[in-house]
């Protein structure tokens, strides 16, 4: 995959950009330390540092997992390993659009979430409406941030 090619200049292509994106979440959202969070698609885990919470990454792309801080699992969106209501909180920063079929990627988030949902959409996707439409479908909208490069949503079950 690309982000196999690129991994030991990811950070350098995208961590401002990832963390500002996440400035602005937590700007409007409160996450207790004592919460359990999965970051789907978390590349190098560059996100993950700014949430202080208990927390792990999964990411298909172990070239971009090797720079994580642990703890990280190589797994896809669409079969994650977790048993129903396992996290607190799931985040997907910018990654959805590159899930393999993001309907079942979305639904397995649902599945594997309690009730706290915060999901970025890139605003250049190709089926960025698609996305957002099926992520109104399943998803009860409490706040919506658009940011320079994202539309992120702030969601319950």
């Amino acid at each position: 995959m690309w982000y196999s090619t690129i991994s030991k200049s990811y950070n350098e292509l995208y961590k401002e950009e990832q963390l500002k994106k996440v400035k602005l979440i937590l700007e409007n959202i409160n996450i207790p330390r004592n919460h359990l969070l999965l970051d789907v698609g978390c590349g190098t885990g560059v996100s993950l540092q700014k949430f202080q919470c208990n927390k792990i990454g999964i990411d298909p792309e172990i070239e971009l997992l090797k720079q994580a801080q642990k703890p990280v699992i190589c797994a896809i969106a669409e079969a994650l390993p977790f048993k129903d209501k396992s996290f607190d909180i799931i985040t997907s920063i910018t990654a959805i659009h590159n899930f393999k079929d993001f309907i079942k990627g979305l639904m397995e988030i649902k599945r594997i979430g309690k009730d706290n949902f915060i999901l970025s959409v890139l605003k250049k996707a190709n089926k960025k409406d698609e996305i957002i439409k099926t992520i109104k479908k399943l998803f009860q909208i409490k706040k919506e941030l658009i940011e320079e490069k994202d539309e992120i949503f702030i969601a319950r079950k």
